[in-house]
Parts: structure tokens; sequence; C-alpha cells
């Protein structure tokens, strides 16, 4: 595997190095490029399942394990903790009574998620329907977090079919003050471009930035659509969009929020996209109060995204090195699924930001005791959370 040292963002990349600690290098693994179509293949098992969307092994031997839960209306699991995670690195299991790994939800740390809003500002969502939209829009900016970041998208009539009222910004009255400039005068809606945008912009940024800590870290990006589905003359079909959306990497949930006073024709639209992409279809239709319980349920599902830290034995080598992250839900139920990922067993670079980060897991995560330096079961030992098959 090359190493890739601040290179920029290479499109639909399924696995890519970045740099979000100063030199730091952050994996991402291979992810099967699958929806919710198919969620048996993406570790489903007895109505829940979970996905991997990215690995940071830069603390070495330290590996972070970022991943999404999921029931079959694709909301979190909640109350995930350390005895319903299963670990297995190269076929061993670990024992969790070794205290060698710890989950944690997103909500609970540093790093920051990213959403782009989608606003249909189009002259057929005037009035009641376009005013619930940015009244929702609003409440989304101030339910976020202070690190997280939420840029601004609305379909209008320029050459691209949209206009970008705000890039990633953190300050929620700046976004605010920005959100109040939208007026609804569109003749034309290029939906399809317009979320194709959104997603370029999350393409480009998902992967983290240089920085100097990890609350400037980018650990997820979502897009929200505010629309009634209608697509007039984009460039992109949504059979090419979808395309687009089942090719990715990393998933892009795509959370649609439909409304509309006149016609609810092209809802399917944007129920497509959301289910494609591991997101969630809202049928909000005129009943436009719903919108704000709406956009709190989905920032809630953004936070919602688990870490697993788990401190591995493989002695650095430079190779990759396969591991299974499994779920039991509820605990001691016997319901298992598992995903696969990889790592890479490196030596961190010698940046001093990354030692502090690394000696402050040594005391979250010591070592194991000379003697018995194995996070595994012991041979005459059953594992708690069942191998897969």
């Amino acid at each position: 595997m090359s190493t890739r040292w601040l290179l920029p963002w290479p499109k639909w990349l399924s696995r890519s190095l970045t740099v979000p600690l100063l030199w730091a290098v952050f994996a991402l693994p291979t992810i099967s490029n699958t929806a919710n179509a198919d969620l048996g293949s993406i570790g489903m098992s007895g109505g829940y399942g979970l996905k991997i969307y990215k690995v940071n092994y830069a603390l070495y031997p330290y590996v972070q394990v970022y991943f999404r839960t999921f029931d079959q209306s694709m909301h979190p699991l909640i109350n995930l903790n350390d005895m319903n995670i299963g670990l297995m690195v190269k076929g061993q299991s670990y024992d969790p009574m070794k205290r060698q790994s710890f989950i944690q939800t997103l909500r609970q740390r540093p790093e920051a998620t990213r959403t782009v809003l989608v606003l249909d500002a189009s002259r057929s969502m005037a009035g009641p329907p376009f005013e619930a939209s940015l009244t929702a829009a609003a409440r989304y900016i101030d339910s976020k977090r202070p690190q997280d970041e939420v840029a601004i998208l609305s379909i209008r009539d320029t050459k691209e079919g949209y206009d970008i009222v705000s890039q990633f910004e953190r300050d929620p009255g700046a976004l605010g003050r920005r959100l109040l400039d939208v007026r609804a005068d569109g003749k034309k809606t290029r939906l399809y471009d317009s979320v194709g945008a959104a997603m370029q912009m999350c393409g480009m940024t998902s992967q983290g930035a240089i920085s100097l800590g990890p609350e400037n870290y980018v650990a997820s990006c979502s897009i929200v659509v505010f629309s009634d589905g209608l697509d007039e003359g984009s460039a992109l079909s949504r059979e090419e969009l979808n395309a687009r959306i089942t090719n990715m990497g990393i998933p892009i949930p795509v959370y649609s929020l439909a409304y509309s006073k006149l016609s609810q024709k092209y809802f399917t639209n944007l129920e497509s996209l959301s289910k494609n992409s591991f997101g969630v279809y809202y049928l909000i239709g005129e009943t436009m109060n719903k919108m704000q319980r709406v956009v709190e349920d989905i920032q809630n599902i953004v936070q919602s995204d688990y870490v697993v830290t788990f401190r591995s034995y493989v002695p650095v080598d430079g190779e990759e090195h396969s591991f299974k992250l499994g779920l039991e839900y509820p605990t001691g139920s016997g319901k298992l699924t598992y995903e696969n990922a990889k790592f890479e067993a490196i030596q961190p670079p010698p940046v001093p930001q990354l030692q502090q980060f690394i000696q402050q897991l040594n005391q979250t995560i010591p070592a194991l005791p000379p003697g018995s330096a194995t996070p595994y079961f012991e041979n005459n030992q059953s594992p708690v959370v069942g191998a897969p098959n």
C-alpha cells in the first residue's frame, strides 16, 4: 500500500491515507459498495447492522474504529458498551475483561461532523413550505455541537443549478445570517445536480484536514435535503446519481425531508436517494410542523456513531493486518454481526502532538504486565461474543 502525504482527496476512493493530526496518517479501510437495499452484506443480523467507515492507526499501537449502527428503520442503536463489542485480530478474539479496548459515541468525543443543507429554493416552494424549511434548517444549526460544521446550498437558477450560500462554517450566528438571505425565487429545480454538488463538498472534506488536534478532524459528512423531489433539467439523472452513491467507498448519507402543499408525485425521487445512501427518508407531506422534530432526529443519528479504541499487540512491521469488529445486541442475546477492516502496524511519526495523544491513551489502556502480554482469550476460555462463521 503506497503512502500518501498531503495529497488531494481522490474522488470516490475506497481507501486512502489522510493527515488530520499534523503529519499523522489516518487510514480508511476498504468498504464494500453496498446500500440499504442489501443490508445483509454489510453486517446485518437480528434486525440491526453496523458499517465501519474509518480506521485511524496514526496513534499505533492504538487503533480507532469509526462505525455507524442502525436498526431496520435506519436509527442508531443506543447505549452500547464494551460487552456489546467483540474484537478479533488475525483470527484471535480479544478478552474484554483484559480492558484493552473501550467504546464511545461520537457525541462524547472532540471530532467534528459536517453537514450540507440543500434547500429547494424554487418558486413552487414559496410561502409556508419554504419558511418551514428555513426554520428547520436554523434548528439543525442550533442543535449542532460547537465543533460541528454546516454548509448551505440552495437550488437556484444559476449556471450550475445551485448557489453555495455558505461554505462549511462553525459559527451558528454566521450561518443563520446567510440562511436569511435565501429566497424562493427559482424557476427550475436541478435537484440531482445540487445533491451531486453536496456530495462533492463532502467528498473533498470528509477525510479530515491538516490540524493540531482531534477537534479539527472531520469524522463524517452528511447531506440534508429539503425538497418536493421534483427535478427539472439536471445534467445528472437519478440513475447516474444513485450509481455514484452506490460506488462510493465511504457512505455519505442523504437525509430527505419530502414536503409539498401541491403534489407528492415526486417524493419517490428523494426516497430513492436516501435509501441508497444509508440515509433516512422522512415523509413530511403537508405537516410542516414535523420538520423541526425531524432535524433533531437527524442530528441525533449523526452524533450517535461509535468509536472503538483498542491497543494492538501486532509488532510494528509496516504491513496491513485484518481485524473484525463484532456487535452483539442486546447484550447476551446471541445475535451477532461482524464487519471486516484493516489497519497497518506502523511506527507513528515523531511529532510532539502525536506523542502526547499516545501518552494519554497509555494511561487509559495501559499495556498488559510482562508475562501476560496478550489481549486475547486463553485457549481454555470461551469468548463472550461468539466468533463469526
